[in-house]
């Protein structure tokens, strides 16, 4: 298998490993705790290798996962003191922990190969360097077996525990109420979400950890309602992402890493904008056709209800209604034109008048609003 074939299967592997606990994530609006965990977890591996003095030790994973897991829970004591805010407890506990990280580095391990840049950008280039070797023979890169193991990891808790992650996520409370310990289930799914950190960043860095556990989430928050459908979408998009970065950073001959965080950005964006729900355009369109519509409403509503009293004639003139209604010109002339065309109103001397259907679209809109 060629380095570059090798390189695209562990973005993939990593893109899907990520996103999957990524989408609960999203759900229970906890999106900035990733970054915070993905920083965090340098301290434990620091701890780790001091305890071990070995990088490859499991121990470092071990450490790495429960600082993790403690960066939630001091966030989270900070946040129920009422003191602080939630992101502002975050925005506390994760630069403390970094940076205690950093400072033990720069102190006690300059000589090891603990690179703080690596950290932070990963470099998927050298990952086929690190081979699997079995019995002398050579079956591929490490990156892949072990980001493959993250990913069926996940993907077993998510299919056992999918009914709990569902209810925690869209309402703590009943899931309290059905005796499924929702603070298990979320310290559960802290520390899938510290597993995956740690065993991907080595090779993409916390940087793309971040993008890749949020960016594809999001997205597919976009396209669907369905939580099974929203799953799926993001391993799909978190794998382009991987595959469309990777052949972007070919053709520019740059970062790779960042390449695909890139691409990421760029594919929300997209969806952000054109999605068929809730994309931007749609949303726009959505309320300028709400608008026109209440516009539309608020004209029968008013000539119906001055409809054969004393002060129709003022009430319904068209210079006066548009004083009375006090909407721009333009705006006014296209409202009555759309009224008109629908066949609901009629100008009869300068006046507006309702016809026998705008009559009865007018009593149909007032009966649904406010008649049960």
């Amino acid at each position: 298998m060629s380095p570059q074939i090798e390189i695209q299967l562990i973005a993939v592997i990593v893109a899907v490993a990520c996103a999957l606990p990524g989408v609960f994530l999203v759900l229970r609006k906890m999106s900035m705790m990733t970054d915070a965990i993905t920083h965090t977890i340098l301290l434990g591996i620091v701890i780790g290798f001091f305890v071990t003095h070995d990088l490859s030790s499991p121990l470092l994973i071990v450490g790495a996962t429960l600082v993790g897991v403690a960066t939630v829970l001091l966030t989270e004591v900070l946040d129920r003191t009422k003191l602080v805010a939630g992101d502002a407890a975050i925005g506390i506990v994760f630069p403390l922990l970094f940076s205690i990280a950093i400072i033990l580095i720069t102190r006690y391990a300059g000589s090891v190969h603990l690179d703080t840049d690596s950290v932070l950008l990963g470099e998927l280039a050298f990952a086929p360097f690190d081979r699997m070797v079995v019995n002398g023979v050579d079956i591929g890169a490490k990156g892949i077996y072990s980001s493959a193991a993250i990913l069926m990891i996940n993907l077993i808790l998510i299919i056992v525990f999918f009914k709990e992650l569902k209810i925690a996520a869209f309402d703590p409370m009943l899931a309290a109420v059905l005796g499924l310990a929702p603070a298990v289930i979320h310290y559960g799914l802290m520390t899938m979400v510290s597993f995956t950190t740690v065993g991907a960043f080595q090779a993409v860095g916390s940087i793309l950890v971040v993008a890749f556990m949020i960016g594809p989430p999001v997205t597919a928050y976009l396209l669907t309602d369905d939580l099974k459908w929203m799953l799926i979408l993001s391993a799909g998009i978190g794998a382009i992402n991987g595959i469309l970065g990777y052949q972007l950073a070919a053709w520019l001959d740059v970062s790779i890493a960042g390449s695909m965080a890139v691409m990421t950005g760029l594919v929300f964006f997209i969806v952000f904008i054109f999605s068929p729900q809730r994309g931007l355009l749609s949303t726009v369109r959505r309320r300028h056709t709400q608008k026109i519509a209440f516009a539309k409403m608020t004209v029968l509503f008013h000539l119906y209800n001055h409809e054969g009293s004393q002060n129709e004639a003022k009430e319904a003139g068209l210079e006066s209604l548009q004083n009375e209604l006090r909407w721009n010109p333009d705006f006014y002339k296209r409202i009555l034109d759309s009224l008109h065309r629908d066949g609901n109103i009629v100008f009869v001397d300068h006046l507006v008048q309702l016809t026998e259907s705008g009559r009865a679209e007018s009593v149909a809109k007032y009966e649904a609003l406010f008649v049960e």
